[in-house]
């Protein structure tokens, strides 16, 4: 059976136990999306039945029928703080986000390394048929240009935002991060005048830059010289094929724009954060290597 939650409560729900204080959440728009001016979808509300699939022995949040993008506000502890900020991307095939999974647990990580995280809840299911990546990009963008518009308000230095995502929400983290210069939608006001550009990217078995089958990236995949550097990490087993991260690294090498790949040869598909015996669990400690090494992590 479907439950639905209220935006407010749903905030509560998953967020409560990891996280002391209280977490603040806006919406990202200052009307409807841009193209949902006549949408109607069923309630917003956690898809998984009493049958859902497991993931490291727990269950997962499937939200689904998101129509309204919000921003929920992670501030990384006082003592740890380093200045530095990540949006959050979950996956879910643009159908569901997978909302604690590789959502509110991902803040919680990055809290732990002084990072402030946004975790973004981009509308699900896709609207595009053709891009069905369309809709989540253009929330992410309007996030990152947010982000950087009031970075002051969270103590957050302007230049060191960058956006993480898993599976589908790595296509909309990475697309975000390429498609910096190319707005998806009409500016609205001012904080569209702010750059959505990342200052760095984290893809965690991101999909949908090669298309099924195909041992090439997508025609439409273009990695302009000022790229942000990123970071991939995806298990050889996959079913979303390696070729996702490799193919996009070596474009990344071609026009000179740093990245740090790890291929492990098993782990599957969607584990997020939660430690199993696959050593692609431990993808987070290498994460936070790079980010550190990188000088992300540097204090203000």
């Amino acid at each position: 059976m479907q439950k639905t939650f209220p935006t407010a409560a749903l905030a509560v729900l998953l967020v409560v136990p990891a996280f002391a204080g209280e977490v603040q959440s806006f919406k990202i728009w200052p009307g409807p999306p841009p193209g949902d001016e006549n949408l109607k979808l069923p309630p917003e509300g956690d898809t998984t039945k009493a049958d859902g699939r497991l993931v490291g022995g727990k269950s997962v949040i499937r939200l689904g029928n998101v129509a309204t993008p919000m921003l929920e506000v992670f501030p990384a502890p006082k003592d740890k703080a380093t200045g530095a900020a990540c949006v959050v991307c979950p996956g879910g095939g643009f159908s569901i986000l997978a909302y604690d999974l590789e959502g509110t647990e991902v803040a919680e990580w990055l809290n732990s390394i002084g990072v402030t995280a946004f975790v973004l809840k981009y509308r699900v299911p896709a609207r595009d048929k053709d891009k069905r990546w369309l809709a989540a990009v253009q929330d992410a963008q309007r996030a990152m240009s947010l982000v950087r518009r009031r970075a002051a308000e969270w103590a957050v230095d302007p230049k060191r935002i960058g956006i993480c995502g898993f599976s589908a929400g790595g296509a909309s983290a990475g697309l975000t991060a390429l498609l910096f210069d190319q707005r998806q939608y009409a500016p609205l006001d001012d904080a569209d005048k702010v750059s959505s550009r990342p200052d760095f990217a984290m893809l965690i078995y991101a999909a949908y830059f090669v298309d099924r089958g195909s041992t090439t990236l997508r025609d439409d995949i273009k990695v302009p010289k000022n790229a942000p550097p990123m970071f991939f990490a995806h298990a050889f087993d996959d079913g979303v094929p390696v070729f996702n991260p490799l193919l996009l690294a070596a474009e990344m090498k071609k026009v000179g724009v740093p990245a740090e790949v790890h291929v492990y040869p098993a782990g599957g598909h969607g584990y997020g954060l939660r430690r199993t015996e696959m050593p692609v669990t431990t993808w987070p400690d290498r994460a936070a290597d790079w980010l550190r090494v990188s000088g992300w992590l540097k204090k203000l």
